[in-house]
């Protein structure tokens, strides 16, 4: 304790406030603060984007994915490798990813353009979760990167029954009914405009000729979800 006391002294007033917050969130004292001020800060608040949070994103991501897949390795002994995959997929997606940060709090601690009101409805906040990943890794080493991942975001906010019984990957929920029924479909791109500081894309989902639903999102794969997601509606399916 008075280890940690003394290192709250040493920091400056903002820095004070950050740590308690981020202890509080990743269930430990860090110790080098700046990785975690950069791992929260969006690329539309700096001037300079490369002192944004995208470097520890693509860190975070790709040990977020490691630790998943071993934990279900372990979890599921006799399941093969596809549905392994399909589940580890569901849990480091970005709806996933951004619905974590969100009941994390994460969201009143990422710095971003507010002024930009679409990306407080962007996963910004599930890449900011995986740039804090990324920032407690060259901190805290791998051992303690896992133990958070595992303690902080998979026991406290992933519900594996519910994932496992529940198929959120809207598009290929409307390829297989399109399939088994005969019907043509495809995903078209039927808009692109710049929002703030980010394009929004439009994908159209075309059934046997006509545009059944549309949707947006902040890359072309998001879009298609957010369409498919309003066909099924739309269809009953």
């Amino acid at each position: 304790m008075r280890r940690l006391i003394n290192r709250i002294l040493n920091y400056s007033s903002p820095d004070k406030q950050l740590l308690l917050q981020l202890e509080h969130l990743v269930g430990f004292t860090p110790k080098h603060i700046a990785y975690y001020r950069l791992a929260l800060m969006h690329r539309s608040k700096p001037d300079d984007v490369t002192a944004s949070n995208e470097r520890l994103e693509f860190l975070g991501d790709a040990i977020l994915g490691a630790i998943i897949a071993e934990y279900l390795f372990k979890k599921y002994p006799y399941q093969p490798e596809g549905y392994l995959t399909e589940l580890r997929s569901r849990i480091v997606r970005r709806e996933t990813m951004n619905n974590v940060a969100l009941r994390m709090g994460l969201n009143k601690l990422v710095q971003y353009n507010q002024n930009d009101r679409g990306l407080s409805r962007s996963h910004i906040f599930g890449n900011a979760l995986e740039a804090l990943i990324g920032a407690v890794y060259l901190d805290q080493g791998f051992a303690n990167t896992r133990k958070f991942i595992l303690n902080q975001i998979i026991r406290s906010y992933i519900d594996l029954d519910t994932m496992e019984s529940t198929d959120t990957n809207y598009k290929n929920q409307l390829l297989s009914w399109a399939q088994r029924n005969g019907k043509q479909l495809s995903f078209d791109l039927i808009a692109e405009v710049n929002e703030g500081t980010r394009k929004l894309f439009t994908v159209g989902i075309m059934l046997d000729g006509t545009v059944v639903a549309d949707g947006t999102g902040y890359n072309k794969k998001d879009a298609g979800q957010v369409a498919a997601k309003n066909a099924l509606e739309k269809l009953g399916i």
